[in-house]
């Protein structure tokens, strides 16, 4: 079973056996409108929870996405390079970003659940 988690720069985590899958949020991809470009880290690199990881550009605007925990790259989503697109049509499924081997599963508890996410999204409009 996969445990999801937010965090404050509306990217989320799925998590399964120690790997993360990472995506940003429905709520990001409507702020961001139309995602044409997405720049993805590679295999093997190492990443800081916060620390930029990717890229993502829209018709209004470019913005970072920063990994939510530490950890190694294990595969990045190549199929975004091709359709972009796929993040507006499927934030939360098939748009993921990459996934990463997480080095401090502590690190998870310092996140939100859903419950949590959708109470902080309502607050910010």
């Amino acid at each position: 079973m996969s445990t999801l988690y937010f965090t404050t720069d509306h990217e989320w985590i799925r998590v399964e056996d120690g790997i993360g899958t990472v995506g940003i949020t429905d709520y990001a991809q409507q702020q961001l409108g139309d995602i044409v470009f997405v720049e993805l880290p590679e295999a093997g690199r190492q990443a800081e929870k916060g620390g930029e990881i990717a890229v993502v550009e829209s018709v209004k605007a470019a913005s970072e996405v920063y990994a939510p925990v530490t950890g190694e790259i294990v595969e990045a989503n190549a199929a975004l390079v091709e359709s972009p697109a796929t993040v507006n049509e499927s934030p939360g499924e098939d748009g993921w970003f990459f996934k990463i081997k997480i080095a401090n599963p502590a690190e998870l508890d310092e996140m939100m659940d859903q419950a949590a996410y959708d109470e902080f999204v309502a607050g910010l409009d």
